[in-house]
């Protein structure tokens, strides 16, 4: 990410990295696009890998609603990492969307007998057929990731910011939350429907929760001070976040039952930001300029022992750890940022970068332990971090805004 002037999680309150310290979840202008939006049509990426599987996809399109299950399944099929599209594929998807769908290849078959009643009810069942495709012909282990959801923020003007959500394959956008004020960093709660985030309601940046099932924001808890970057426990039950009621920021954790917070670092001088759990909860991986450059480090909860990640890069920032186990965070390389994936447990030693340079900021794993969506020049792509893939990063959509900040559903 940086310390830039467009939205910034680490921001400069009395100097920023490298100067007088403190850091605020502070970000600039952001406006929400009234009503919900259709994804832009985007090109299907076209280059594929040695092992990925040519489907031919032959189903009948006799109504809008069995288009928009062809079109939301070749748009599926063709980021998914494990297919291609071709007209003769060794997999074939046959029949009429609604009334019945097979698909028959490699000694393997799935019958979808599913029925819809209108395009969005269609696009999700094409991206529930795919996903069943992944399982069955990507191998041992092998999971689709066309049902997770990303929630992200647009930005198109001065402190005004909204949450937004949709599908990776960039279909049924949706608007949340007009909020009027600047967002920065939303999560999701591990149910899938709440989301937690960083706004400027009361001008000094607080978490509040969204409330998914009653389109309701409340704020988390009446901390003094900021509280940034509240990311949820695996298991629902606490929130890693950071507080400074207590001086300068510092990575807490918080029970969310009962509102008692347990403080997990004492970097006195340094600011943290940016907490992300472990898939078994017992660690988290989080940003410190302790160094006076902002660096990732992980910390296991019981011990409260930190050990520095990263070396390499002079900003490395955003980390996310998939639930698979890898952990991918944004790094600047001589001036421009990359994407990074590493292996927590071999180090900083097992990372690979996994884009080109450019202003790539805020990476976020899917389910499958495959793919990121991260944001750059006000877009929002797909990357595949596999190390045998050939293809380049997808842009989701193509519809006007400023977009960034995207967050997976876990």
């Amino acid at each position: 990410m940086g310390i830039k002037g467009e939205i910034v999680e680490m921001a400069y309150v009395t100097g920023g990295f490298g100067g007088r310290r403190g850091i605020v979840a502070a970000a600039l202008a952001m406006v929400c696009v009234a009503g919900t939006l259709e994804a832009a049509p985007v090109v299907s990426v076209e280059k594929a890998g040695m092992e990925r599987t040519v489907v031919s996809v032959e189903t009948q399109s006799p109504t809008p609603e069995a288009k928009a299950f062809n079109d939301c399944l070749r748009r599926n099929i063709s980021i998914s990492g494990v297919f291609i599209l071709g007209d003769s594929g060794s997999v074939k998807v046959a029949g009429v969307p609604g009334a019945g769908v097979t698909v028959t290849g490699n000694g393997r078959q799935i019958s979808f007998p599913r029925k819809f009643t209108d395009a969005k009810s269609a696009r999700m069942a094409a991206r529930e057929l795919v996903d069943a495709m992944v399982a069955n012909y990507g191998g041992e282990g092998a999971k689709g990731f066309a049902t997770d959801r990303i929630v992200f923020v647009n930005r198109l003007g001065s402190d005004n910011a909204d949450l937004y959500t949709a599908y990776a394959d960039g279909y049924d956008i949706r608007c949340e939350s007009r909020e009027g004020h600047a967002i920065v960093g939303p999560r999701w709660a591990p149910n899938g429907r709440d989301i937690y985030f960083t706004g400027f309601r009361e001008k000094t940046p607080l978490i509040y929760k969204f409330d998914g099932t009653a389109g309701k924001i409340k704020r988390l808890a009446p901390f003094k001070g900021l509280a940034t970057g509240a990311a949820i426990s695996p298991d629902g039950r606490k929130a890693a976040l950071i507080l400074s009621f207590q001086g300068n920021p510092e990575l807490y954790v918080m029970d969310l039952a009962d509102g008692s917070v347990q403080r997990i670092t004492r970097t006195r001088g340094a600011s943290e930001a940016s907490p992300c759990w472990s898939p078994d909860g017992s660690r988290i991986a989080y940003v410190s300029d302790e160094t006076r450059s902002p660096q990732i480090y992980i910390v296991d909860v019981a011990t409260k022992k930190s050990v520095r990640f990263t070396n390499q890069g002079s900003q490395n920032t955003n980390p996310d750890w998939s639930a698979r186990g890898g952990l991918t965070w944004a790094t600047k390389r001589q001036g421009v940022n990359y994407i990074a994936v590493a292996d927590p447990a071999a180090g900083e030693r097992s990372h690979r970068l996994v884009t080109d340079g450019g202003s790539w900021e805020h990476p976020t794993w899917a389910s499958d332990g495959r793919h990121i969506a991260a944001d750059r020049d006000r877009a929002i792509f797909l990357i595949d971090a596999d190390p045998e893939s050939d293809t380049k990063p997808v842009q989701m959509f193509l519809n006007k805004g400023n977009w960034m900040s995207p967050s997976f559903t876990r």
